[in-house]
């Protein structure tokens, strides 16, 4: 789950609310899971993952006075000393990854043509796996993830929210880095703003850590212990414009857990004392979605949601 995968694909759209679209959506719900069926049996090595995700005013919409995930709501700019972390239009989500970028293209046009009269792009992102699975800013990525059993107790919805067992909650934000001013640091540098070693990930003493340090301030332990999410940064590249970025991906049990980091990072912990990263990177995306299990899928598909 540390991993991003080889070849990425972020998709975010604005959905037209005009007759139709629930039509079109329920139409999608019903055939995600034999897409992925088909290409998981005709491509079987090549890893294959993919989430659809839905904002809470496509949610309203779809499902008025329907249950809601506890935790779905508008994500809000949450304004900050350095740079805010900006709240970006929303309503579906794609997140596909493989080894083969044939393979995300293939699943991500199936799923299009099915909307396509209903929706306008807002942000489309091809991402890779940089050497080592390293960001591109040159660090080893997904260290602190949760890995196999853990996985569902930071990740996946449970009995607390129990119409939506096995669902997720993904927050997605796009960077842009000024990489010029990034490569002008030291390595010595670098490492004391992300906390961790350039060359073998091992974490830094305290005291050679920054004060606001990425791995210090984005933390969320304010309940006495530290909770966790699933995290993967995309790195991306429009290299003719000489825009290289991040694009982020948190999947969350709880919502709650990310805002807090994110509170920490762009308001800071304590507040003033952002993160460190934010020196280099601006945020132009950000968007909060509900992931539905397969379950939550198929009454959606069939109408008994």
């Amino acid at each position: 789950m540390k991993d991003p995968g080889k070849n990425i694909v972020f998709a975010t759209y604005t959905m037209d609310k005009v007759d139709g679209a629930k039509d079109a959506i329920a139409d999608l719900a019903d055939h995600i899971p034999p897409f992925l069926n088909s290409m998981r049996t005709r491509y079987p090595d090549d890893r294959l993952e993919f989430a659809f995700g839905i904002g809470s005013e496509a949610w309203d919409y779809l499902f008025p006075g329907k249950a809601k995930p506890n935790q779905l709501v508008p994500f809000k700019e949450i304004d900050g000393p350095k740079v805010p972390a900006v709240a970006t239009p929303g309503d579906l989500f794609f997140h596909i990854r493989a080894n083969e970028m044939a393979i995300c293209y293939e699943i991500h046009q199936l799923c299009y043509d099915i909307i396509k009269d209903y929706v306008k792009l807002t942000d489309e992102t091809h991402g890779f796996r940089n050497f080592e699975g390293r960001a591109i800013i040159g660090f080893v990525d997904g260290t602190e993830n949760p890995v196999g059993a853990e996985i569902p107790e930071y990740a996946i919805v449970g009995e607390e929210d129990e119409k939506f067992i096995n669902g997720s909650y993904a927050f997605a934000q796009k960077y842009i880095h000024d990489m010029s001013y990034w490569n002008k640091q030291t390595t010595e540098n670098q490492e004391a703003s992300i906390g961790r070693r350039k060359y073998d990930d091992k974490e830094l003493d305290d005291d050679a850590k920054m004060k606001n340090a990425h791995n210090v301030v984005s933390v969320d332990d304010t309940t006495g212990v530290e909770n966790k999410i699933i995290r993967m940064n995309v790195p991306f590249a429009v290299t003719g414009e000489n825009k290289v970025g991040t694009y982020f991906i948190g999947y969350s049990r709880y919502y709650s857990v990310t805002h807090r980091m994110l509170v920490n990072m762009f308001q800071g912990k304590p507040k003033g004392n952002y993160d460190r990263l934010l020196d280099f990177s601006t945020p132009i995306t950000g968007n909060l979605f509900f992931i539905p299990s397969y379950d939550t899928l198929a009454e959606i598909a069939d109408g008994t949601f």
